[in-house]
């Protein structure tokens, strides 16, 4: 598999399983070093550090959420880079179901950096920009 398919699957299982509650799944995606950061509109940014402090912060959120999350990723660009670790940058559109109902709830821009040891990507920092609070 090429890198650049590499970083879309390792993308995409990451919102896969968020949207599916997948904590196993989510533990394996993101290095053991791993960070997290968030910025919301006229907030301060929060930043998780280190795999546990980030697998609570999924399990927490999911577990609040009463609709079905989707996470739609798209225009992903590769900067070019050498060395272990990669750096990429997406939108988010996050769309929710509830009651029948399909609403836009927010949509942001990705900002990762994913190691590559040994051929196995892991998410080392993911900074994510929102544009409003989920």
């Amino acid at each position: 598999m090429a890198l650049r398919e590499r970083i879309e699957d390792l993308v995409n299982r990451y919102s896969l399983a968020y949207d599916t509650s997948d904590l196993d799944e989510m533990g394996r995606i993101f290095s053991d070093d791993a960070v997290f950061r968030m910025r919301l509109p006229d907030a301060d940014p929060v930043e998780f550090a280190g795999k546990a402090a980030i697998m609570e912060l999924m399990a927490g959120a999911m577990g609040s959420q009463s609709d079905q999350r989707r996470h739609i990723n798209s225009n992903l660009i590769v900067h070019p880079g050498a060395g272990e670790e990669i750096t990429t940058t997406h939108y988010l559109t996050l769309v929710g179901t509830a009651n029948g109902e399909i609403t836009l709830i927010t949509a942001g821009v990705y900002r990762l950096r994913i190691a590559d040891r040994d051929g196995v990507l892991t998410l080392r920092e993911l900074d994510l920009e929102l544009d409003r609070p989920y």
